[in-house]
């Protein structure tokens, strides 16, 4: 007999709808699967990954979780939602590769008002694509239609990564010291943080049309700029730890640079950034004029064009440039590390 409740269909929750979501989503899971050797399975009680440990004699498990904020209010009102889910992975997966661990695995919850299955699958198809990024599987997830807690039309969104790197290879911000080189890898805009700010600045709750219009030097409309996914360092960052070229990493999320770059810094050791260096995209000025946002409000809430700072010995910082552009970087050097306690300057 098939599953189905007449009672619980009355008070909202549709579980046919459910499986059929299941099922529109199983081929974007098994995408992620055949490009990282992940078990095909899906749609049972727990996420199953293999685990071959022969190359790492000293494993250590590097977890993170996020989501992706109130940036989905722009999906809601553009209904697009198939590229939400590379944020949500991005969250997740750009900050445990900067413990040096490559991403094994990922889960996401969706949270939702009403299941459409169609709609559940762009945004799983979204999740897919930022796993096949980060190298990573898909391995399961969640969806639960709560009627009464979101709106039909609304949903959250957020996710879980697992990653391994041997205990040797951990990246330990105790070897920064005064003179290292810090590195910025371009962030592909907003990314997924300081919506909150955004939406206020652009009046968008109330005045959604804004995000029609093409200002200044952007080339696209303000709501394509905003919507466009975070990118994903794995690659890169994998790739300066492979040929022992870093020294650590700082992924720029919520609180911009003030807050991030210190948490790749050891005490006594500070970062000085130069202001004229910074390839700074045309959103955020547009975001600081409409909104006569202070620059250090910016640089305290934004990531300013810089989406991960990268610190690497003076002696290796053109090795780790050039590594870093066979990755498919464009990399740049925005900075140094001077001895000091103020976290952060920008000059």
């Amino acid at each position: 007999m098939k599953s189905y409740s007449e009672s619980y269909t009355s008070a909202g929750v549709d579980i046919t709808a459910g499986y059929r979501a299941v099922e529109l989503i199983k081929r974007h899971a098994q995408r992620t699967m055949c490009s990282t050797g992940g078990a095909e399975t899906l749609g049972g009680f727990g996420g199953v990954f293999p685990l071959d440990l022969s190359s790492t004699p000293s494993p250590v498990l590097v977890s993170g979780t996020d989501g992706v904020g109130t940036k989905l209010r722009l999906a809601f009102l553009m209904d697009k939602h198939d590229t939400v889910g590379i944020d949500c992975v991005a969250m997740c997966v750009n900050d445990i590769v900067c413990c040096g661990a490559k991403p094994l695995f990922f889960l996401d919850y969706i949270a939702l008002g009403k299941n459409i299955p169609e709609r559940v699958e762009r945004i799983v198809a979204g999740v897919a694509d930022g796993c096949i990024e980060a190298g990573c599987a898909l391995i399961g997830g969640e969806t639960a239609e709560m009627p009464g807690s979101y709106p039909p039309d609304e949903y959250d969104l957020a996710g879980f990564a697992v990653g391994v790197v041997d205990r040797s290879a951990l990246l330990d911000k105790s070897a920064v010291v005064p003179g290292d080189v810090i590195i910025a890898l371009p962030s592909s805009g907003v990314h997924s943080n300081g919506f909150s700010l955004v939406r206020k600045v652009f009046r968008l709750d109330s005045n959604p049309s804004a995000l029609k219009m093409t200002c200044g030097d952007m080339g696209k409309p303000l709501g394509e700029a905003l919507l466009t996914p975070t990118r994903i360092y794995v690659k890169a960052v994998l790739a300066l730890c492979g040929e022992k070229l870093i020294k650590s990493a700082a992924h720029i999320t919520g609180g911009g640079f003030y807050e991030n770059i210190p948490r790749c810094l050891p005490d006594g050791v500070s970062a000085r950034i130069e202001r004229r260096a910074l390839r700074t995209p045309a959103i955020f000025e547009l975001i600081r004029n409409t909104g006569a946002i202070p620059e250090r409000d910016m640089f305290n809430t934004f990531n300013m064009g810089v989406g991960m700072c990268l610190t690497v010995s003076p002696s290796n910082a053109d090795r780790a440039l050039e590594a870093l552009r066979r990755a498919g970087e464009s990399p740049y050097i925005i900075g140094e590390t001077v001895a000091s306690d103020c976290g952060v300057e920008i000059c």
